[in-house]
């Protein structure tokens, strides 16, 4: 296969040198969890040990780098993990934009809920220097005027003075229906919220979600949902992973949206057998 050049002579995508039969073999691969078939036809320069790039981690809606704590040493990836946060920055492209001034050259980016449209900005503006995808209950949606206009009403509403966090309602009902009695885990998200403060539940409140690149992304993505989320539902994560070339999608089970805290040990396996599976395939 002949080699492409962007404008700025690096080379193109890693999905643009997959055949259609060379994406079908990595979904194979994936779902069965067992190696791909050899002889891909990459260029050399994408044979870049996947293992040895950083990981990129960003929280999701007014949580902070302890979202990660379970998961990361459960990926038991070899390279430097950085857990960024959703700022500083008042649009997603200004957000997209300080995270790629504090994340390495070239990374693997994984993000959850409200990151995981962060991480697609940051995949839209540097395409260069996203390896790889993984996007965690996340969508494509914007919200609705209803919805935007209910945001700001609840903002409204609180004293910036005694802010505490989200609401501990709000908190349980986005968690699997067993874990919503779990006053240990909804304090602890709660917590999140409360260190970040007002300020960053004006700014991320008020974050347009449209307008965010989907069917132009270039690199290799995963798409993981949880199957009892009740504030990104299968047919979301269906259509981002449609929307997105080549994207895999999976669903785990007997979660709420929090699957980084309810299922960390699956969505790990999740994660580390996808990325296994695409560096054998670019190697």
């Amino acid at each position: 296969m002949a080699k492409k050049k962007t404008k700025n002579g690096k080379f193109a995508d890693i999905q643009s040198k997959f055949s259609n039969n060379d994406v079908v073999r990595l979904r194979l691969a994936f779902d069965g969890l067992q190696s791909p078939e050899k002889g891909f036809d990459l260029v050399d320069e994408m044979k870049i040990p996947l293992t040895s790039l950083p990981l990129v981690l960003l929280p999701g809606f007014m949580l902070d780098e302890t979202l990660w704590d379970e998961l990361v040493p459960l990926l038991q990836w070899p390279a430097p993990v950085h857990r960024l946060p959703l700022g500083p920055g008042t649009t997603t492209e200004e957000i997209a934009r300080s995270i790629a001034r504090a994340a390495p050259e070239r990374f693997v980016l994984i993000g959850f809920s409200l990151g995981g449209y962060l991480a697609r900005k940051v995949a839209e503006l540097f395409p260069e220097r996203v390896a790889a995808l993984v996007l965690v209950a996340s969508s494509l949606a914007s919200d609705t005027p209803e919805r935007a206009k209910a945001k700001q009403d609840a903002i409204r509403a609180l004293d910036p003075s005694t802010f505490r966090g989200l609401s501990t309602g709000s908190i349980a009902q986005s968690l699997h229906p067993d874990r919503r009695g779990d006053r240990e885990l909804v304090t602890r998200i709660r917590e999140m919220g409360r260190r970040l403060g007002y300020e960053a539940m004006v700014v991320q409140s008020g974050l347009r979600r449209d307008g965010i690149a989907a069917a132009t992304l270039t690199c290799p993505t995963l798409v993981i949902g949880a199957e009892q989320d009740t504030l990104r539902s299968a047919q979301e994560t269906r259509e981002l992973a449609e929307a997105i070339p080549g994207a895999v999608r999976k669903v785990i089970g007997d979660s709420g949206h929090m699957l980084p805290l309810e299922r960390a040990d699956p969505l790990a396996a999740t994660i580390r057998a996808w990325l296994a599976v695409l560096a054998e395939v670019s190697s």
